[in-house]
């Protein structure tokens, strides 16, 4: 068996299970190699399509310096969205679907033209955004104690749990996104704040890069995609039975809360 086919099994098993996996990094050759890291995220996307899950979209990871620093990393990774992942705002999650859940506050750009070049600009992605909404991702990890170097991360679906979308949409000509203000709040209080800039500088450049990549890795982003463009501040462990509000200046709200159970 490739080292390859046997993360993506060791992945598979954490999802089918519920129990974390130890750290992958040892697992492929050559060690800290990005782009075997993605193999491993390919091999499971393949497997997820062919058992019928639908894609709608990806995300961007890793764009916030505060995420960075917490992780040790220094550059972005993306992974792949599907329909299952999509959570109504304002809905209940059960804590049973997710091993180390955390939520973090973001921009979510939702396409209404292809982005098939392998050199996109700024102009390109603008032109191509249909509309923006506020987002709440939950990240999640199945990596026993969120352990994770970006080779961790990347082969498994760049942490990917679940999203939430406002309902509210916005085109970009409406919100300066640089300057857009964020809160995420438990109880009332803030246990996050952060701006756009924080996201590789301005969400647009965020969704420029991700194009790039996407393109090159011949999986182009395409009419209809949803983008999560990557986290506005720190990302927040979720406690069971609380509710999560995020406010995006010139955005409005979005909202989630977990049950009181506990996590697989």
């Amino acid at each position: 068996m490739s080292d390859v086919a046997r993360a993506a099994g060791l992945l598979r098993a954490a999802y089918e299970t519920g129990k974390p996996v130890a750290p992958l990094r040892g697992e492929l050759v050559p060690v800290g190699d990005v782009d075997v890291a993605y193999q491993v995220q390919r091999a499971q996307v393949d497997e997820w399509e062919a058992a019928g899950r639908r894609r709608v979209g990806a995300k961007i990871g890793l764009t916030s310096p505060a995420v960075q620093q917490a992780f040790g990393v220094h550059q972005p990774d993306f992974g792949v969205l599907f329909a299952d992942m999509a959570v109504p705002d304002g809905d209940e999650v059960d804590l049973s679907r997710l091993l180390q859940p955390r939520v973090e506050a973001e921009v979510a750009f939702v396409l209404g033209t292809d982005l098939p070049s392998e050199q996109p600009t700024v102009a390109d992605v603008i032109r191509a955004t249909d509309h923006v909404l506020p987002a709440i991702e939950v990240v999640d990890s199945r990596v026993a104690g969120w352990d994770i170097s970006i080779v961790d991360t990347v082969a498994d679906n760049a942490s990917s749990g679940l999203f939430v979308l406002g309902d509210q949409p916005h085109t970009l000509s409406q919100v300066d996104l640089r300057l857009a203000g964020m809160v995420l709040e438990h109880a009332g209080e803030p246990v996050s704040v952060g701006a756009g800039a924080a996201c590789l500088g301005h969400p647009v450049h965020a969704v420029v890069w991700l194009a790039r990549r996407m393109a090159v890795a011949g999986s182009p982003l395409a009419a209809g995609d949803v983008v999560l463009s990557g986290a506005l501040g720190p990302m927040v462990p979720v406690t069971a039975g609380a509710a999560y509000e995020a406010r995006i200046s010139g955005l409005g709200s979005v909202r989630v809360c977990f049950s009181a159970g506990v996590h697989q």
